[in-house]
């Protein structure tokens, strides 16, 4: 199952482990059964500290748990966990073998600390580059707290369950039978939600910072660069995000980073947060920004969660999001037919009709990884012509599965209440309205900055960037900005990066250059 250098690596992870790890499983005579089982045969093979025994009477075939004895742990994988899951195998392998997880000590703190009993199940895809972080955060959970349990599900496997619980989106996360949750969370936002008190002690905790030199607002590319840049001036840094690593925790592969051939969104978002660690920086995640205003000696940030933060410079680099549509059922039927990440959710909708609207190089790239898994693919596309690259035009409809509709503009989503069941668009040319009967949309138009918060307080476009200089500056003075959420051209991580160093370095000037004995209140 696992080629030799995959083995030579996992023998080299599996040597920390500090106790027994007993695997069960479930299997029958079914193709995914004996897959199961060949992978995990490679992996006792590859420990004396690993036994592989069969269960009986389990709730789902092909699955198997992973616990130690003398452990109370419940953790179960329903599915082959390889693509982009194996990562949180092996995770888990550690975890439950007594290797140390790397995680902020006061958050293994709380979960230890959580009471109650929580059975979690998660759905996901092995193309989903979100899902392995709901995975690792819930794995590490089950591990650390009794209370606590995991089952981990392939969607694509079991499809019956999938459509029983109309599940048109990965992660989807359940607890105790009831929806909990869909999209990438990490431990802190899931204690967030079942931990009562966690935001008003998170809040206070935020109220009792000192002033900050250079407060980040975000923490994608742009973010962590500014908060580097800071740092290494000497100056009190603080960085408060929504998500660290912003966009590019929902980028498949990223080959156009200098110096870096290949490599994967999730993947490079660590990275961010790795390297803005190594330096004294106070993170503050899962934080939403809602207001920016002027106080004495600077500025004073207010977050949703009713917490505030002082500093003398500000930088925003608050990123964007998914553009949507705009149409009636749209908002309706968002995780239930529509869906905006192709790699992630594609494999629910299995030979099933879709549609993607866009048709610039994201939605033609969306329409041919969709083409390979579903059974029709049908592109809208505003324009008389599609804009995208020519080379993907001409692969886009080599394929037999797709149909192409250019100057149409979708008016609605449709739906039976649980579910998309179609769409309606205009024929532009004649003004007819047409219906098109699917069970997915995959919406690719573009991006949106995070400004709303923002208006009224500097200067942004119509479409909502924030107006910078060639320093970064804004339109107030002492506030700089950096990356897509500003006017600066061509949307890209490098040129992300680059931004946010430059807003950063402008920002320090700014200091430097103020009276003496100004400080932010």
């Amino acid at each position: 199952m696992l080629d030799p250098n995959m083995k030579s690596q996992l023998k080299a992870y599996l040597e920390r482990l500090q106790r027994p790890v007993e695997i069960t499983v479930w299997a029958d005579d079914g193709p995914k059964s004996q897959e199961m089982m060949a992978l995990l045969e490679d992996i006792r093979g590859l420990s004396d500290r690993i036994t592989v025994t069969r269960g009986t009477d389990a709730a789902r075939v092909p699955s198997f748990a992973l616990t130690s004895p003398g452990q109370d742990i419940h953790l179960t994988f329903a599915g082959l966990p390889m693509g982009h899951e194996f990562t949180s195998l092996v995770l888990a392998l550690l975890q439950v073998g007594g290797y140390p997880p790397k995680a902020e000590q006061a958050l293994l703190d709380q979960i230890r600390a959580l009471e109650g009993n929580f059975r979690f199940e998660t759905y996901f895809s092995l193309s989903c580059q979100n899902c392995p972080d709901v995975v690792q955060a819930l794995n590490l959970m089950a591990v650390l707290n009794p209370g606590i349990e995991h089952i981990a599900i392939d969607g694509a496997l079991f499809q019956s369950e999938v459509e029983g619980r109309q599940i048109m989106s990965v992660p989807t996360i359940f607890l105790n039978g009831e929806p909990f949750g869909a999209g990438r969370m990490g431990a802190e936002e899931i204690l967030a939600k079942i931990d009562t008190g966690a935001a008003n002690r998170a809040a206070q905790a935020i109220n009792d910072q000192a002033p900050f030199d250079v407060l980040v607002v975000g923490g994608g590319p742009a973010g962590a660069a500014a908060a580097v840049y800071a740092a290494r001036k000497g100056i009190r840094t603080g960085v408060v995000a929504e998500r660290f690593g912003g966009q590019v925790l929902d980028t498949m592969t990223i080959e156009n980073l200098i110096s870096v051939p290949l490599t994967h969104g999730p993947k490079l978002a660590a990275a961010l947060e790795t390297h803005v660690r190594e330096y004294e920086v106070e993170i503050m995640n899962t934080q939403t920004a809602s207001g920016l205003e002027p106080v004495a000696g600077g500025f004073r940030v207010t977050l949703a969660s009713g917490a505030a933060l002082t500093a003398a410079s500000v930088i925003l680099s608050t990123g964007a999001r998914w553009r949507r549509m705009g149409v009636p059922g749209e908002e309706q039927y968002l995780n239930k037919g529509v869906a905006f990440c192709p790699h992630c959710d594609g494999p629910l909708f299995k030979g099933k009709r879709i549609a993607v609207i866009g048709g610039g190089n994201s939605g033609i790239e969306a329409a041919i990884d969709l083409a390979g898994i579903v059974g029709h693919v049908t592109l809208i596309e505003f324009d008389r012509a599609l804009r995208a690259d020519a080379v993907l035009q001409r692969k886009l409809r080599s394929l037999p599965n797709v149909t192409i509709l250019t100057n149409a503009r979708t008016t609605e989503v449709k739906g039976d209440g649980a579910r998309v069941t179609g769409l309606a668009y205009e024929d532009r040319a004649s003004g007819e309205i047409r219906d098109l009967a699917l069970e997915g949309i995959f919406v690719q138009i573009g991006l949106v900055p995070n400004t709303d918060w923002l208006k009224g307080t500097l200067a942004l476009t119509q479409r909502g960037e924030i107006e910078v200089d060639a320093h970064g500056a804004t339109s107030l003075p002492g506030v700089f900005a950096a990356g897509d959420c500003t006017t600066a051209p061509y949307k890209q991580i490098v040129i992300a990066m680059g931004e946010g160093a430059k807003a950063s370095l402008a920002a320090f000037d700014h200091l430097i250059r103020r009276p003496l004995g100004e400080k932010a209140a």
